[in-house]
């Protein structure tokens, strides 16, 4: 009796185990935390085979935060357990990203990032540029793998690096800066069109926000230098994105321009027919955000005062939103005054619309952003809600010592 029920333990061992890949897939979509994930992969050896190291079409925001900010010390007991509990096997080490939930937004915990800028969020790879040496390096966080794109001295404007001293254009003057606050200013943005399938893959298309006057220029597979974008007079760049396999940028002024990326040679475009939404008289800064249903939108964030554009875009209290739609091969943008059932995620770096069933705690038709605050003339940030139904705004993480601009990561 107890051989023949060993055998039958085994034999449901074996069933669990030989699962079929769909239904793990279906299991992990209802995973909020990745140690969640992780905690799935170790079961067995061949369901950690089965799932990939990063899950498919989890769509949780992470937020970046501090290691030395109050929110991140509270959670230390808590981290120092679950570091405890979720081990991989020998052969890929202790697994160190955590995640911690505070109401729904989930803590990715980075070392050695003080120092360091933050530049961009694309597909669950950070993009950050190392100060001291000018690289432009992209980390997956969850698997620590990184590829190098070509460094902060290959851009369009920079003329030459000789050890502390860097010269480069400024308009049409020519400027000598220190190299390292150089490397730090450079670059506003970074995007990629899609991620890389593999540790040595580079067959991907990447662009920067970069220098004095807020240009473009993109990075090709293969190629060791960035490249100016061919539109003239592209300028005072507030956002650009990958959406349906083209480049869209805003300016200052509201215009849309559009590049189409199904060519060889670089992204070809310039200016779109579409016109640029009314002013509000205020001093503005433009997003713009992919729609689920082929829209563009554009969102409107208009403020009281303005400390500083170009370099850091630092902008008074928030006191408007307006948001406009352009609807796939339409000439004009449609202001909408709800957002139904979705919500926007608002970061220097990333714009993303969500649905609210894809994170904890939130309900749609608002709008989650940073806020720059001033102390005499130092910036600092906050993360705010703005409720589109009733007008109010919400703040949180008030105790966050945000040391870069506040970055959300989509696994």
């Amino acid at each position: 009796m107890f051989g023949s029920h060993l055998k039958f333990a085994m034999g449901e061992f074996d069933r669990w185990s030989n699962i079929h890949q769909d239904l793990l897939n279906e299991i992990t979509k209802g995973f909020y935390s990745y140690d969640n994930y992780i905690r799935l992969r170790l079961i067995c050896k061949q369901w950690n085979l089965k799932l990939p190291k990063i899950p498919d079409g989890n769509k949780v925001p992470w937020l970046v935060l501090s290691m030395g900010s109050a929110a991140t010390e509270s959670f230390e007991e808590e981290a120092h357990a679950l570091e405890e509990e979720v081990r991989a096997p020998e052969d890929e080490g202790i697994f160190h990203t955590r995640s911690l939930e505070e109401k729904g937004i989930y803590h990715l915990m980075l070392p050695d990032m003080q120092d360091n800028c933050m530049r961009g969020s694309c597909h669950g790879w950070l993009i950050i540029v190392m100060v001291y040496e000018g690289t432009i390096r992209m980390l997956n966080p969850f698997t620590k793998v990184h590829l190098d794109l070509p460094p902060v001295s290959t851009l369009p404007n920079i003329i030459n690096i000789n050890g502390d001293e860097c010269t480069m254009y400024c308009g049409d003057k020519i400027i000598t800066r220190n190299t390292i606050f150089m490397h730090q200013i450079q670059i506003w943005k970074a995007i990629i069109n899609s991620a890389p399938n593999n540790d040595d893959d580079s067959n991907f298309i990447a662009v920067v926000i970069y220098g004095s006057l807020l240009e473009l220029a993109f990075y090709m597979p293969n190629e060791n230098r960035w490249i100016r974008f061919p539109t003239k007079d592209l300028d005072d760049v507030h956002d650009v994105i990958f959406f349906e396999e083209k480049i869209f940028a805003v300016d200052g002024n509201g215009q849309l321009y559009e590049f189409d990326t199904r060519t060889k040679s670089g992204p070809v475009g310039g200016k779109h027919e579409a016109t640029p939404p009314p002013s509000n008289g205020m001093y503005n800064c433009y997003y713009l955000i992919g729609g689920d249903n082929g829209s563009l939108l554009m969102l409107v964030k208009g403020a009281k005062d303005r400390y500083c554009m170009k370099n850091y875009k630092w902008l008074g209290e928030t006191v408007k939103f307006d948001i406009y739609e352009l609807k796939k091969n339409e000439k004009t943008w449609s202001r909408i005054h709800s957002l139904g059932n979705y919500i926007l995620l608002i970061g220097l770096n990333s714009s993303i619309q969500i649905l609210p069933s894809n994170s904890l705690n939130c309900k749609g038709n608002q709008i989650y952003l940073r806020e720059v605050c001033f102390e005499d003339t130092t910036p600092s940030y906050e993360i705010v809600i703005f409720d589109l139904e009733d007008g109010s705004f919400q703040t949180f993480l008030t105790e966050v010592n945000f040391f870069c601009h506040p970055i959300w990561i989509l696994p």
